[in-house]
């Protein structure tokens, strides 16, 4: 057998499920159950790599905090992961889209349509990471369900030259990806019901890990007050509501009056929250979140100068 496929045959990834030879066998409703019973498994293998989330989320935070950027790398499913959640955070905590962005082998093209033989080329993906002018202060997560993939491991290999901290995203231990970065989250979920099938397990474990790093460094940045997205930017109609309800949260305020506070406050949910606990103005509450981070609870404890 070549080394390619020996490598490929001790993938975790590539298993063959031993519970599921005979799926086409099965009526509708066993398959369905048979899928979301693997799927179920999904949360405990994340949560076994909680430390290491933790670890990386706070790495994040600080580089965010001081100017530096957030670069999710991945190819197929992985890829498009990442571009989910770096185009979730700004407009659900207001984070400047230039922080945080992603690149997926193939370009714009392969988020909505598969461009297979990108994911082999690495020097595209160090061409990529050229392109964005990584540095030292950025933080690099290579997404690769396999643990393999050259688009990812020559971005992050790139990056890692121009002193960018980098991370590796994987469901297979040990991995190739995890010889390229500083740091390696491996949650293993085991063989997919479909054989290879990583948008399946591989991808929910991606999706529920994204969600915990990137949350974890936005609350880390202030952006939450409790469990409410304060920083939310609301830009359509549901979003004023939105922040009208956790402006009303916050405050013990009816949501008319609440309304009126965000409406002062040009949208800004925080500087309204704090306009009402602190019983300031405006100016003043920007000028006390400004001194504190951007963090509601330290601005409530500031005085006026």
């Amino acid at each position: 057998m070549p080394p390619d496929a020996e490598r490929m045959q001790a993938m975790l990834t590539e298993a063959v499920n031993p519970t599921t030879h005979d799926l086409d066998l099965r009526p509708a409703e066993e398959i369905v159950t048979t899928i979301l019973n693997e799927e179920a498994r999904v949360a405990e293998a994340v949560a076994r790599q909680a430390g290491k989330i933790a670890a990386l989320a706070e790495i994040v935070a600080a580089r965010l905090a001081r100017g530096g950027r957030l670069i999710y790398v991945g190819a197929g499913t992985s890829g498009r992961l990442g571009a989910l959640d770096a185009a979730e955070l700004p407009p659900t905590y207001r984070v400047d889209p230039a922080q945080v962005c992603a690149l997926i082998a193939g370009g714009p093209a392969a988020l909505t349509q598969a461009v297979e033989a990108a994911e082999d080329d690495a020097e595209q993906g160090a061409r990529d990471i050229a392109a964005r002018e990584v540095t030292a202060g950025d933080v690099v997560v290579g997404i690769s369900a396999s643990g393999r993939t050259p688009y990812v491991i020559g971005a992050v290999d790139a990056a890692r030259a121009r002193g960018a901290f980098t991370a590796g995203l994987t469901c297979n231990h040990p991995s190739q990806l995890a010889e390229h970065v500083d740091l390696t989250i491996a949650v293993i979920v085991g063989p997919e019901v479909i054989a290879g099938s990583t948008r399946m397990k591989a991808g929910t474990a991606q999706k529920l890990t994204l969600n915990a790093l990137s949350t974890t460094a936005m609350i880390l940045l202030g952006k939450t007050y409790g469990n409410l997205m304060v920083d939310l930017l609301p830009t359509n109609q549901k979003l004023w509501q939105r922040a009208t309800r956790i402006v009303a949260q916050a405050t013990g305020l009816d949501e008319t009056s609440a309304r009126e506070l965000l409406e002062r406050a040009n949208g800004e949910a925080k500087t309204a929250i704090v306009m009402a606990l602190a019983g300031v103005d405006a100016p003043e509450a920007r000028r006390r979140l400004a001194q504190s981070g951007g963090r509601i609870r330290r601005a409530l404890e500031l005085t006026s100068p």
